[in-house]
Parts: C-alpha cells; sequence; structure tokens
C-alpha cells in the first residue's frame, strides 16, 4: 500500500507537471479554471502565515510607537526648560521696560561707538571703541551698553577712545543704593563684582536693593543704572552689575558737561515779587533794622 500510494503520487505529480508544462489553449483555459476552484479554498492554510506576517508588523510598528514616545518625551523636558527660560525673559523684559520709563536729563545726548577690542590682560580691564576727539569725546564721560553703565572714557584718540570698565582696580563711581539712599563708593577690583566701599550704615542695605549713580564730583550723571546689591561668601557687599559685559558689541557714551554751577543762592530763596526776603521776627523785637538802631539812640 505504501508503494502503490506512493507510485500514485508521483504519477499525480507528473501529470501535473506536464499538464502545465503543454502550451495549449484549450490547457491554459484547464489550468485557469483548478487555479480559480483551489486557490481561494486554502485561505485556511495561509491563515497562520498571514496572522505571523501581521503580528510582525504590529511588534514593529509598537516598537516605532516607542521610540517616537521617547523622542516625544525628551522633546517634553527641552520645551519645559525653555519655557523656564522664556518665563525668566520675560520677567526680565518686563524689568527692563519699566526701567526704560526712567526719564534723563533731556539736555544728555549720546555718541554710540563699536567695541573694537579689550586689553586682553587680567590687571587691566578696558575696551576700545571707534569714537574719539572727531567726535566731540571727553575724558571721564560714561559709556554704558544698552541696559547699565559700563564705565568711563580713559584716554581719547582722534578716531578711537579707551573706556575703563567698573570692573577695573582703578575704577570709583560714586553711587546711590535705593530704596534706602545711602551713599557709597563702587570700586573695582578685577573682579565681575565690585565692592560697595565707604557705606554709611551697611544696615539698611539688604541684598537686591537698586544701585545707581549719585552724580557726586561732577563726573557722572546722576540716576544711571549700575546694578544691583549681592553678598559675597565672605559677607562682602558687591555689586551685581546690570550690563552684560560678555557681550560688549556697541555702547553709547553721554555727552555730560557737569552740573550748572550755582553762583547766586540768593536767588533762589527770593521772594515772588523780586523783594528780599526778611527774617522772621519774634515778639518784642524790632521789625526792621532802622527801628531796633532808632530804639538804641533814645536809650
Amino acid at each position: 500500500m505504501r508503494r502503490l500510494l506512493t507510485g500514485v503520487v508521483v504519477l499525480c505529480l507528473l501529470a501535473i507537471f506536464l499538464v502545465w508544462r503543454i502550451d495549449s489553449p484549450r490547457v491554459e483555459r484547464f489550468r485557469a479554471q483548478v487555479t480559480d476552484t483551489v486557490v481561494p479554498n486554502l485561505d485556511w492554510v495561509m491563515a497562520p502565515v498571514t496572522g505571523a506576517v501581521n503580528l510582525l508588523r504590529d511588534f514593529q510598528s509598537y516598537q516605532r510607537l516607542a521610540e517616537q514616545n521617547q523622542e516625544l518625551r525628551s522633546e517634553l523636558r527641552q520645551m519645559q526648560a525653555w519655557k523656564e527660560a522664556a518665563l525668566q525673559l520675560e520677567q526680565e523684559n518686563a524689568r527692563l521696560l519699566d526701567l526704560n520709563n526712567v526719564r534723563l536729563d533731556p539736555r544728555l545726548t549720546f555718541v554710540t561707538g563699536v567695541v573694537m577690542a579689550d586689553s586682553g590682560s587680567p590687571f587691566r580691564q578696558s575696551v576700545l571703541i571707534n569714537v574719539g576727539a572727531r567726535d566731540g569725546i571727553v575724558d571721564g564721560w560714561a559709556a554704558m551698553d544698552g541696559i547699565g553703565l559700563v564705565g568711563r572714557i580713559s584716554g581719547v584718540g582722534k578716531s578711537t577712545s579707551r573706556v575703563i570698565l567698573l570692573t577695573d582696580a582703578n575704577s570709583r563711581i560714586p553711587a546711590t543704593i535705593q530704596p534706602s539712599g545711602q551713599t557709597a563708593l563702587i570700586a573695582g577690583d578685577n573682579s565681575a563684582a565690585p565692592l560697595v566701599d565707604f557705606l554709611e550704615n551697611a544696615d539698611l542695605v539688604r541684598p537686591g536693593d537698586r544701585v545707581v549713580t549719585s552724580g557726586d564730583g561732577g563726573v557722572f550723571p546722576a540716576g544711571l543704572l549700575i546694578g544691583q546689591v549681592a553678598a559675597d561668601r565672605n559677607g562682602r557687599l558687591r555689586v551685581r552689575l546690570s550690563a552684560d559685559y560678555e557681550r560688549l558689541e556697541f555702547l553709547r557714551v553721554l555727552r555730560h558737561h557737569g552740573t550748572e554751577a550755582v553762583t547766586d543762592p540768593g536767588g533762589l530763596v527770593a521772594e515772588p515779587d523780586g523783594s528780599e526776603p526778611t527774617a522772621p521776627t519774634e515778639p518784642g523785637e524790632p521789625a526792621e533794622p532802622e527801628a531796633r538802631l532808632s530804639g538804641e539812640a533814645s536809650q
């Protein structure tokens, strides 16, 4: 029976092979009918293979979804960090807009120069700008960036000027600390935060207080923003400068010709009608010098 079945199977295979190799229109129609009849009924045979292929495709899709989910989580963390940075920049922008509402002396004008080079020395901190005597620059004028005071002019050439920074050891700037109104001297020591020296009452000053120029000495106009008070590790008060020293590209040199000297102090307390003010008199005393003299003559 085994041999008989094997022979029958071999004969069937040979017949199928011969039928599939015969090139005839009738045989071609027969092959088409056999294919249409047999192949659709074999879907149940291909079901496991189709299920395995679909399972593999689903696994690959799940793997791609997991990778995309991981990337989205990473981007979300970056977006949260950017959000915090944006909030800080928004707060800083609001503070700067508030500072821009400050009205300085309308007589103050300025000349803008480009920073060409810096000193490159740890013992001298200064920069060189491309404006000089031909632009009317004078020694001692204040130089600012877009936010705060940077330094003062120290050396003027025909077309260039040197600006000594507030952080230089030779820099001394009279300042006022707000809101306490304490006066102090901002002294550079070649560090990023100058010292606060000669403070009247340190108990009235707190970290975060605003530091502006006082105008003492007539070198700088009053009210120019310097920075905020900060305390170092040793407890000494320093100034966190508002100017961005890492990005000094343009500097604004303020034309300041000093304050007007008072030559007639009596004119400041004159009466509205132009008459000279009279000193108050005590009861029983003569109101005028002539009355006092006549009283003494009568005695």
